[in-house]
């Protein structure tokens, strides 16, 4: 019998805490060597604007998980169709018989697991002073964000930048209030970038969301709402001033055109990417090194992020009696 969980039965049961240990865990195998990880395959859906996305992966080791994640990116889906940006549906396979253990709603589970991995990001890259941010975009995704990194550096104050302002101040009204600290809608961006010590990038901008020149030494920046060759929300100042760390550099150097446009321009070679997220998490290469270092995580968010996750999701339900048992 394969296990039907809902995203509120996926909810109920994944908390920021189990997720971040998860996702740590995932990085650090992925670098041992202990991970399977094709690189994702997109098929565009241009008339609809929309990508869909299939994201394999096996994890060994303590972990031992195996599965594929669906996931759908359409911009027009709330505007036309009262639907989520994202949407998002994972397979988790025995990885002994390869049989269909859980068929799992992905979306709150996409959502949190990329939040954990800016978590990560931040738990070695910022500084452990870092007491203000400031985050771009009002999402979904910009609240787990934010969760997260709260989660390993707590901030005193935030600041939120959206392009909508009912959006952005009901985002701050929110998350003031589950976090219990200032969350502050402004204008005022060059100002928000030059106070923050940490800068949380989740918008869906096609182009750079600030000047890099704006960036205070000490700064980390989690990037994480653009994700593909031609789009950034980083300027190439930003990109030449920072220690470029990748959640992997294959997949940087494949999608992500925070990256890749610098490289276009001659800016930077490749060299740039000082190191995948998981080389760091097992000691192999340091995170920062002084509090003056500018370093920027760029995620483009990888498969072993949503197999760890699931797996730890399986785990829970399967202990609280969560979810449906079906037979396929």
């Amino acid at each position: 019998m394969a296990l039907l969980l809902s995203r509120k039965d996926v909810a109920s049961v994944l908390t920021m805490e189990d997720c971040l240990k998860a996702v740590e865990t995932a990085f650090g195998e992925l670098a041992a060597g202990n991970a399977v990880m094709p690189q994702r395959a997109v098929i565009p859906v241009p008339a609809h604007q929309g990508l869909f996305l299939g994201m394999p992966a096996y994890i060994g080791g303590d972990m031992n998980a195996l599965g594929l994640k669906l996931v759908t990116v359409y911009p027009q889906n709330p505007a036309q169709h009262q639907l989520p940006t994202t949407l998002g549906t994972l397979m988790l396979c025995d990885p002994a018989t390869g049989k269909v253990a859980a068929i799992m709603d992905a979306g709150f589970l996409t959502a949190m697991r990329t939040g954990a991995a800016s978590g990560v990001a931040c738990k070695y890259l910022a500084r452990e002073d870092a007491k203000r941010g400031v985050i771009f975009g009002a999402g979904v995704q910009a609240q787990k964000q934010l969760i997260a990194v709260q989660a390993v550096r707590p901030l005193e104050k935030v600041w939120v930048v959206d392009i909508i302002p009912e959006a952005r101040d009901r985002f701050a009204g929110a998350m003031a209030e589950q976090l219990g600290i200032p969350v502050e809608p402004t204008e005022e961006v060059e100002a928000a970038v030059r106070e923050a010590d940490i800068v949380i990038t989740a918008s869906s901008s096609p182009e750079p969301i600030f000047d890099g020149r704006w960036l205070s030494p000490g700064t980390h920046i989690c990037n994480i709402g653009s994700h593909s060759p031609k789009a950034r929300e980083l300027d190439t100042t930003t990109v030449k001033r920072a220690k470029f760390v990748a959640d992997l550099k294959e997949a940087n150097l494949a999608e992500a055109g925070d990256i890749l446009i610098p490289i276009e321009e001659g800016a930077v070679t490749e060299a740039h990417i000082y190191a995948s997220l998981g080389e760091i998490v097992l000691g192999r290469k340091p995170g920062r090194e002084n509090p003056e270092e500018i370093t920027v995580f760029k995620s483009c968010g990888l498969a072993i992020q949503d197999m760890s996750t699931a797996a730890a999701v399986y785990r829970a339900a399967r202990e609280k009696g969560i979810g449906v048992d079906v037979d396929l």
